[in-house]
């Protein structure tokens, strides 16, 4: 009876179909469920290598072994594990597998990348090179999108998607699409003006509104990186504006309470993971911390000696 049971006639193409069927009905967002379309047609293509098309046969070692085929290192391999426990967890509460094999998975070390800003003088060659950009309509869009980003911390997928209804008076307000939080902004002119110089053609500033989502963010994160190699900076990426905007803020001795506020971050924690080392207040606590501790030991004082 138990080798006839629903889990042993489950296939994993099927389950994969009834899971984004599910994802869609909850009002997952299309982001996701894209991230979640790329691992099934991974896993399904690793099931069809091994010959193992029922969803019964991903034990333990086999879901190891199609973890060990990813090409994914650090954090978007823990996301990716992430989704596949979730996915599993779904096959575990509709009966088709006895237990979860991935939640048995360790999550791969992933070491926070450093926020790295941009500086005056980067910020100042990127401009330079919107400038200089060869196709004039994406000069002007370009300039814009890069003001945008410095001056508001939106992400890439909300800033090139951006309605235009959603500056008014001067002021940015916008739900995020990450995480769902509002955020609301005064811009600086310059971007309001760059922005106002981009021609009126749909009712969003960097979108047709008629291809998905995810292939306006990845045409625009390439010309970005186009953008960024023209410029001479290097390392450069989309999310350095953003870490701009919060840097400068926090440089500036706004809270990082504010700054999680502005971001659009659920949680402050997740703002502190990332800023923490920017914020004035503790860099200025750290040093009072370190002098302090220069007395304690009777260290000898800073000024040079006679002998150096």
């Amino acid at each position: 009876m138990e080798a006839s049971g629903p889990e042993s006639r489950q296939t994993i193409k099927a389950a994969c179909e009834r899971f984004e069927a599910d994802a869609q009905a909850r009002g997952l967002k299309e982001e996701s469920i894209d991230k979640y379309r790329t691992l099934f047609r991974q896993l399904q293509a690793f099931s069809q290598e091994q010959n193992i098309p029922q969803l019964s046969s991903l034990t333990l070692e086999v879901t190891r072994q199609f973890r060990e085929s990813w090409t994914n290192k650090g954090q978007s391999a823990r996301k990716k594990l992430e989704f596949l426990r979730s996915f599993m967890r779904f096959c575990v509460d509709s009966g088709w597998l006895k237990s979860n094999p991935a939640k048995l998975i360790k999550l791969p070390i992933a070491n926070t990348a450093a926020v790295l800003p941009f500086t005056k003088k980067e910020i100042e060659a990127i401009l330079a090179a919107c400038e200089a950009y060869p196709n004039k309509r994406n000069r002007i869009r370009l300039r814009a999108l890069v003001l945008l980003m410095m001056t508001s911390g939106l992400r890439l997928g909300d800033a090139v998607s951006l309605p235009r209804d959603t500056i008014k008076a001067g002021r940015l307000h916008l739900r995020t699409a990450k995480t769902g939080t509002d955020v609301n902004i005064p811009l600086p002119p310059d971007t309001i003006t760059a922005l106002a110089a981009i021609p009126r053609e749909t009712g969003y500033y960097f979108w047709t509104g008629k291809s998905k989502k995810t292939t306006l963010v990845k045409d625009w994160d390439f010309v970005l990186r186009k953008l960024f190699i023209r410029s001479g900076v290097s390392g450069g990426h989309s999310h350095r504006l953003r870490h701009t905007f919060s840097v400068n803020l926090l440089q500036a001795g706004v809270s990082i309470e504010s700054v999680a506020a502005l971001l659009g971050h659920r949680s402050i924690r997740i703002t502190e993971r990332h800023y923490a080392a920017w914020v004035q207040e503790r860099q200025n606590k750290l040093e009072l911390d370190v002098q302090k501790a220069w007395h304690a030991l009777g260290t000898p004082s800073s000024q040079p000696s006679k002998n150096a």
